[in-house]
């Protein structure tokens, strides 16, 4: 097993470009499905689960308030792996591992992965629904590559990356409506106050006697 690569894992595995929305939407409750994930040996849900949360606050969503405007949830419907060029590890066995010394792939993991992203207002209403799509292909290699333990993990969550990238110019056509719209619904319902027939309003007095007329000449009794 090839336990080592040139490259850095991490840097590879979270990083998201730098692409706002013209309008972001405002704070909102994060929920995220990553079950499908589970039948595979490469990442696991919390490392979707940091992809997501670095793809909202670099590009999706304002900064954390104590005021919450709805919920945003990241599904991901289904997710599938392969490896191919397993073929290439008979070669490299017969050849002590020689080609693997000289950059040469041992073998490749592949990932394909659907998801979706659910906009829904604090009363549980759907408002948007998007669809991505991600098809990844890793190697495992000396020194353009990763390790034979890194590589699935990577496969899955560059698939994964490549999908919210589909997602993100979607969502962006509709943001300003849809920041509307969450702002809206969780507006406080406006107080109505029925008037009644007893009620005095502003500007109404009761009634009161008339005044007296200053000018009039009192007659006294002699």
């Amino acid at each position: 097993m090839l336990t080592i690569g040139c490259r850095s894992m991490n840097r590879a595995l979270f990083t998201m470009p730098t692409a706002a929305l013209p309008a972001r939407l405002p704070a909102l409750d994060t929920t995220l499905d990553a079950s499908a994930l589970l039948a595979s040996d490469g990442a696991t849900p919390s490392d979707a689960e940091r992809l997501f949360q670095l793809e909202l606050k670099r590009n999706l969503m304002e900064p954390e308030d104590s005021a919450k405007f709805g919920y945003i949830k990241l599904q991901i419907i289904n997710a599938s792996m392969k490896r191919t060029g397993r073929g290439f590890q008979v070669f490299q066995m017969v050849t002590l591992m020689t080609p693997s010394f000289l950059g040469v792939p041992l073998e490749y993991f592949r990932t394909t992965l659907q998801a979706e992203l659910h906009i829904i207002d604090v009363h549980g209403n759907t408002l948007a629904t998007y669809t991505g799509k991600g098809a990844s292909k890793i190697r495992v290699a000396m020194y353009h590559g990763y390790s034979q333990k890194g590589a699935p993990r990577l496969a899955d969550i560059e698939a994964l990356r490549q999908a919210l990238n589909e997602i993100r110019p979607q969502l962006a056509n509709d943001a300003s409506a849809l920041r509307e719209q969450l702002l809206a619904a969780a507006a406080p319902d406006p107080v109505v106050i029925t008037a009644t027939p007893d009620m005095i309003t502003l500007g109404d007095t009761p009634d009161s006697p008339a005044p007296t007329d200053s000018t009039e000449t009192r007659v006294s009794n002699k």
